[in-house]
């Protein structure tokens, strides 16, 4: 066993010791590619969405130096039909970016210190094949497949680590590239690699050049392809955890679903998922990351209406996005586009393929664009957010003309930020205003129907003792008639299933005055 090859199991094996959700259909995917045009992988997903215990995972299963059959045993992976066919079959080469990070952080030699360090290595486990005076690290690579008929499993976990670091002008962004290219893109890579798995958290396809490393196949946040079940949690994955746990399962939709992946519409964040099983309880584990102080930095770019997008969001709404002009560089940000693109692929927004729009997935990064946003001194929309708790207590106290003056409060403010009258803006309001009642309510946007509408439904969560809230909010229309509309419409649809008390909140509003009036009905 060595530092960088034959790492064994080990790893995998302390992983399957703690809870541990079946993602092991991913070796089919892999093995599909082994020894064909397209066995150079690349998966990017945020933190703490299972990059590095996939990595492991597929470690475990390809190197040659240890027996993992048991590992396997009852797990998807062993009913595929060439489970057999390749286990524990190949020399695997297994890179973390972040040891090489953490050693040798700003100096602009890392890449030849990386290459010296894995020449060594492997060649301390190829004892008969000599370092040659010139030698790099892929020549020394071609040298044994040509001499012993191995073919190599590559695997380099959190690749970008060294792209997030320097900037793409830098010398020691200069020499990774060319590192890349000369192991993946040469002429000696098909004899050399079976396959290689490369992970992180930006995709590669646009960094540095267009033709860096094109020859990847690419599995992202905007197009993971067959990939999406493989990283984050289902939400059978998750109802299953919580009954074996004894986890309330609408507190985890509220804090970490949300990410649409591909077809899974609704992902979970995985690491947040397992913590709060640990803890037994439901809280922020995002801010741990460590990437909030960019994410500060990203959204102080007011890049095309930027800041009324990051309102939008934080009031519910979504936001169109175009994810094809971003380059992959952190470090280069150039317009709006681009800073929803990389929130994206950082996990601060989720991603809709079908609508090519964007939104914040759940309560737990809510609470981080929140602080960002306070961070930033948006004054208005902080002073909405902290009035919006005694906004909720006038609502259910029935107190009409308070909360008439509060909404037309938020939406004055907001003015400035969005468009006034557009619908969207109108539910955006809505939710800016009641903003904290999201950890007492499941909040519903209806689809707008018609101009200067807007309807929102607040559903208690389980165990919360508080009535349901329709909100409705009409252009130059009595607030009397909006109720009697409220109560013809036979309620939206997220009240189907709910039993209880209700309230009615019709709020008119007038364009040229701006004027808010409240009718508040209890049924």
């Amino acid at each position: 066993m060595a530092l960088y090859i034959n790492k064994g199991n080990e790893a995998f094996a302390s992983m399957l010791k703690d809870e541990y959700v079946d993602k092991t259909g991913l070796i089919a995917e892999i093995n599909n590619t082994l020894f064909k045009e397209r066995r150079f992988t690349c998966c990017s997903r945020c933190r703490r969405f299972g990059k590095s215990m996939a990595a492991k995972m597929l470690s475990a299963y390809y190197d040659r130096s240890c027996d993992s059959r048991e590992l396997f045993r009852g797990l998807e992976a062993e009913r595929h039909p060439d489970f057999e066919t390749h286990l524990n079959k190949y020399p695997v080469i297994y890179v973390d970016m972040t040891n090489f990070m953490t050693q040798f952080r700003g100096n602009n030699d890392i890449v030849s210190i990386m290459q010296k360090t894995l020449l060594a290595d492997i060649s301390s486990v190829y004892t008969d094949i000599r370092v040659e005076e010139g030698d790099d690290f892929m020549n020394y690579l071609t040298r044994v497949a040509i001499a012993t008929g191995d073919r190599f499993i590559v695997i380099i976990d959190e690749w970008d680590a060294i792209c997030r670091e320097f900037a793409a002008s830098s010398p020691a962004m200069d020499d990774y590239v060319n590192f890349l290219r000369r192991m993946f893109k040469g002429d000696d890579a098909m004899r050399v690699f079976a396959a290689a798995y490369i992970t992180g958290i930006l995709p590669i396809k646009k960094y540095k050049t267009e033709s860096a490393l094109n020859n990847f196949w690419e599995y992202s946040m905007t197009l993971p392809m067959v990939f999406d079940r493989y990283f984050g949690f289902t939400r059978a994955e998750v109802q299953r955890l919580c009954q074996k746990h004894g986890m309330d399962y609408e507190e985890m939709v509220k804090w970490y679903d949300g990410y649409s992946i591909g077809s899974e519409r609704s992902m979970f964040n995985p690491s947040s998922v397992m913590k709060a099983i640990a803890a037994k309880d439901c809280a922020n584990f995002w801010a741990s990351t460590g990437a909030f102080d960019a994410v500060t930095r990203y959204i102080q770019m007011d890049f095309d209406g930027l800041k009324g997008d990051i309102v939008k969001m934080l009031g519910g709404g979504s936001c169109p996005v175009s994810t094809n002009s971003f380059g992959n560089d952190p470090n280069i940000i150039r317009s709006r586009d681009e800073v929803l693109t990389l929130l994206i692929h950082l996990g601060y927004l989720s991603y809709d393929r079908e609508t090519r729009t964007c939104h914040i997935p759940n309560k737990e990064v809510a609470e981080e664009m929140e602080s960002a946003v306070k961070d930033n001194g948006w004054k208005l929309v902080v002073d909405a957010l902290n009035d919006s708790n005694d906004l909720l207590n006038c609502l259910l106290d029935g107190e009409a003309e308070e909360v008439a003056a509060g909404i037309q409060k938020v939406h004055e403010e907001s003015a400035s930020i969005l468009k006034y009258n557009d619908e969207n803006t109108l539910s955006c309001v809505i939710n800016l205003a009641f903003y904290t009642a999201r950890s007492k309510y499941k909040i519903i946007r209806e689809m707008p129907a018609g101009r200067g509408f807007a309807d929102v439904v607040f559903v208690p969560w389980r165990n919360v003792d508080l009535p349901a809230i329709v909100i409705e909010l009409k252009w130059k229309k009595e607030a009397v008639t909006a109720i009697d509309q409220i109560r013809q419409k036979n309620y939206p649809a997220p009240l189907k299933e709910y039993v209880g008390e209700v309230i009615l909140c019709a709020v008119n509003y007038e364009k040229n005055e701006k004027e808010h009036t409240c009718v508040i009905e209890r049924v």
